[in-house]
């Protein structure tokens, strides 16, 4: 083996051996924040990939279901779970308007046990043109899961 590609691997078990020496916690799936941002990041899985599919219904599924939830955007406050549906079916009436959805530079910060705070950046690819903003998603966690309580979207030109 070449002596620069073995000092690569020492380096690197060093550095591995050394942060779960310093921090164990960056270490262990048993941390509870490495699970809450798991299943958070497996939520945006859903919410993505029901989006990509035109599945309004199921990319909702995500958000509490309650007349508190709250989205605020542009257009103002949106509160309730069906008024935050309707919007999104007249804001994205078609596959067309809603394109292909991706999220990016996703940072997860606990709020507590139960809540969480998720900052984004999210893009939609359009054939009648690229949209694309950012996104604060406040979470938290009920019975049946990490649910969406708040989200605050705003576009920004020429967002990726």
């Amino acid at each position: 083996m070449p002596r620069s590609r073995m000092s690569l691997i020492v380096v690197f078990l060093l550095t591995v051996g050394c942060l779960a020496f310093l921090a164990p916690s960056l270490c262990s799936a048993d941390d509870p924040n490495v699970r809450e941002q798991a299943a958070i990041h497996k939520l945006m899985d859903t919410q993505q990939a029901a989006w990509n599919s035109g599945d309004l219904d199921t990319f909702m599924t995500v958000y509490w279901h309650s007349p508190d939830v709250t989205f605020s955007g542009s257009s103002g406050v949106v509160r309730g779970w069906d008024a935050v549906l309707t919007r999104y079916k007249k804001s994205y009436a078609d596959r067309e308007a809603m394109g292909q959805l991706q999220f990016s530079a996703l940072e997860y910060r606990s709020l507590g046990p139960d809540a969480a705070l998720l900052l984004g950046h999210w893009h939609l690819t359009r054939a009648k043109g690229d949209l694309g903003g950012v996104f604060s998603l406040v979470w938290q966690r009920f019975p049946e899961g990490w649910r969406i309580i708040h989200d605050h979207t705003s576009a920004v030109d020429g967002a990726k």
